[in-house]
């Protein structure tokens, strides 16, 4: 446990890097090309990325052996794998039980990878606009309801008892 913290990021504290191919990354947590994302010291070591892949390119991301990596795409369609296969990796949202699916994803399509150590997205005829999130995985078991996350049921019910009492926010502010 830690004291709840709240990062109040500016735009114009997020940098953003271009890759060879053309790709803009803009950095809010985690490191690309020497470049570091403004929120920093959190415990699972995540890396939260805001990329854009123009039409006709690629982007090659490394990610870290045994944490957990996804992408969540906002805007356009691309391809998140090398073998445009789209049951390659798991999906989910539009059309995830459909079999007859296209390789590419979508607005509102979100892709779990597998562990390894890159990730290969390509845009085509449009650019893809997409969430790069990874981090390292806690393995403890997780019990969420609104906005509270906690471990277990047991654990969820005091902290809505505390909310109840005011009793929920254990640190002094500053």
């Amino acid at each position: 446990m830690m004291d709840p913290r709240y990062r109040d990021v500016k735009k114009r504290q997020i940098p953003e890097v271009s890759t060879s191919e053309g790709a803009r990354i803009k950095i809010i947590c985690g490191e690309v090309k020497g470049a570091k994302g403004p929120v920093r010291d959190i415990i699972t070591d995540p890396e939260y990325l805001d990329v854009t892949v123009p039409a006709g390119s690629k982007l090659i991301h490394s990610t870290k052996l045994g944490y957990t990596v996804f992408a969540y795409v906002i805007e356009g369609k691309g391809y998140f794998y090398r073998e445009k296969n789209p049951f390659t990796y798991e999906m989910e949202g539009a059309n995830y039980f459909d079999i007859e699916r296209n390789p590419f994803l979508i607005n509102g399509n979100l892709v779990l990878f597998g562990d390894g150590e890159q990730i290969v997205i390509s845009a085509e005829d449009e650019p893809v606009r997409f969430l790069l999130i990874s981090g390292k995985p806690l393995h403890e078991p997780v019990a969420w309801y609104g906005p509270i996350v906690m471990n277990t049921k047991e654990e969820l019910k005091i902290a809505f008892e505390e909310y109840d009492n005011g009793t929920f926010i254990k640190h002094k502010k500053v």
